[in-house]
């Protein structure tokens, strides 16, 4: 896998440590050179520690005995910094060909207990950084393209890869704001695909179920939570940035738009919204009985994404 990516450089948020550092690796060991982006905050978001993205180049310069990554500290949750970390990569790189927005703060609270300013920095962190990012990098990749940058059958190195998560598909209980995050993030991703698809740039969304920081603090209040955990610790983060990978690889040009999820060797291709059936609206004080009788054998349950991948993983 060596030169699958060579030439192409990749920016990886949060990236020091966790699944984001996983797939940092497996760019770099397919050739890729990448800017560990990574302010090393804590999983709720508080403070800050530059050493993670730090260690994690030397790391990955030590191994492969040249420059092939470099750490960027500072928080994308602004359009400037995100530019800023966009023109690092041009100009320390020559370019800048993938991003993959994996940076994800959790502040868990019930609808009913939760403060706004939590959910403030969630969605500022987990869904607009990942916009910033979009936006900034977008622009340089069709600019590259009009330049001939990828070769003379025009640019489709072009990747963009988001990191959501199950709970944004099922839901939660506690989440909102997370869930609420993960969710935008692929309607994002969907959005991203569609703008960018004449340029020739790939946008997809991964739900990854494997050993992070979130499932090492969960804390189970049931028999099912605990299988969940136990089941999650033993999935190693490397799987999902095979997938990663592979989508960012020269065959991944053949996929966008897509919501996959990956569980050890498990890969899943989720559907996406799409009507199920339809009625002829009456009126108001029949209709919600109406939907009740025909549409009520296909509404969607409230079983959460622990309850619907309660099976072993793959590993």
């Amino acid at each position: 896998m060596s030169g699958l990516l060579h030439g192409r450089v990749p920016i990886v948020t949060g990236a020091g440590r966790g699944i984001g550092r996983a797939i940092a690796e497996s760019l770099v060991a397919a050739g890729a050179q990448v800017v560990v982006a990574d302010n090393g905050t804590s999983i709720a978001g508080a403070g800050g520690d530059p050493e993670a993205a730090r260690t994690a180049v030397k790391e990955l310069n030590d191994r492969a005995g040249t420059t092939k990554a470099l750490a960027f500290t500072e928080s994308v949750a602004s359009p400037g910094v995100a530019k800023q970390l966009v023109d690092l990569a041009v100009k320390t790189f020559g370019g800048i060909d993938i991003v993959v927005n994996n940076a994800a703060i959790l502040r868990d609270a019930p609808v009913f207990r939760a403060d706004p300013a939590d959910w403030d920095a969630v969605i500022r962190t987990n869904l607009s950084s990942a916009f910033y990012v979009i936006n900034a990098a977008s622009a340089a990749m069709r600019d590259q393209g009009r330049t001939g940058r990828g070769g003379k059958d025009g640019y489709d190195w072009g990747r963009i890869v988001n990191i959501v998560s199950s709970a944004g598909l099922y839901g939660n209980l506690g989440q909102a704001a997370y869930a609420s995050a993960k969710a935008g993030l692929f309607g994002l991703t969907r959005v991203a695909a569609m703008d960018l698809a004449q340029a020739q740039i790939t946008a997809n969304a991964v739900a990854p179920f494997a050993r992070t920081r979130v499932t090492e603090i969960f804390q189970p209040a049931s028999e099912a939570e605990e299988a969940y955990k136990e089941r999650a610790l033993r999935v190693g983060a490397h799987h999902v940035a095979n997938l990663v990978t592979a989508l960012c690889s020269p065959a991944g040009k053949a996929i966008t738009g897509q919501l996959l999820g990956v569980r050890g060797r498990e890969v899943f291709l989720f559907g996406q919204p799409r009507p199920l059936a339809r009625l002829e609206a009456g009126a108001p004080d029949t209709l919600a009985q109406d939907v009740v009788d025909k549409l009520g054998g296909q509404f969607s349950d409230l079983s959460t994404d622990i309850e619907a991948f309660d099976t072993e993983p793959l590993v």
